[in-house]
């Protein structure tokens, strides 16, 4: 194998996943915990009487109920459950069936799982596919987070004639351009991102 499963156009080497969407994966199960709670406090129509009762200039938010369904009867837990006895199953074939847990319990175990997942689960692709969907659902009705600034590492520069690096730690915002704050330095091609990429600590590489 040398494609990821998920997104078809990475080298994953013997992997089922690539790095670029394991750590995706892990992400998306990282935040859909509190993602479903803030879910949970959206008011949802329980039926013609509430509406009826309703004065007319009431500013309502627009309700997708199939979401609100989904997050009342627990689905998200059911689908992760779902996947987590798959894994365990394949994984330790000896174990019976995991106890019953809530979201949060499954998420973090599939994050501890994910290295293996990632190597050795066929069906990594269709775990990833399922969390999207549920983090997408919930989106819709709760909007999507504000934009966090990332981490890229440190800035390489050479800033005088007695080859300073410059050494800052890189930080954007998605869309945003790669520039130093401190001495200025932009990353603008893919050859300029490629020497970061190399010059970077172990630890950050």
């Amino acid at each position: 194998m040398s494609t990821c499963t998920a997104c078809t156009d990475r080298d994953a080497g013997d992997r089922y996943l690539c790095d670029r969407c394991t750590t995706r994966l892990g992400d998306r199960l990282a935040g859909l915990p509190d993602l479903y709670a803030e879910l949970s406090i959206v008011p949802r129509v329980t039926g013609l009487a509430e509406v009826v009762t309703t004065a007319p200039t009431e500013a309502r938010a627009p309700i997708n109920l199939d979401v609100i369904d989904l997050c009342d009867l627990g689905g998200a837990v059911r689908v992760l459950e779902a996947r987590r006895t798959d894994i365990q199953a394949a994984r330790w074939p000896d174990r019976g069936a995991p106890a019953p847990a809530d979201l949060m319990a499954h998420c973090r175990w599939l994050r501890m799982e994910l290295d293996w997942i990632a190597a050795h689960y066929p069906a990594a692709a269709e775990l990833a596919a399922e969390v999207r969907t549920l983090e997408g659902s919930a989106l819709t009705i709760v909007g999507a987070p504000p934009p966090r600034a990332q981490r890229l590492g440190y800035c390489v520069a050479v800033t005088d004639d007695a080859g300073t690096v410059c050494g800052a730690a890189l930080r954007r915002y998605p869309g945003e351009p790669v520039r130093c704050r401190w001495c200025g330095t932009q990353y603008r091609t893919e050859a300029d991102l490629l020497l970061l990429r190399h010059y970077q600590p172990d630890e950050v590489a």
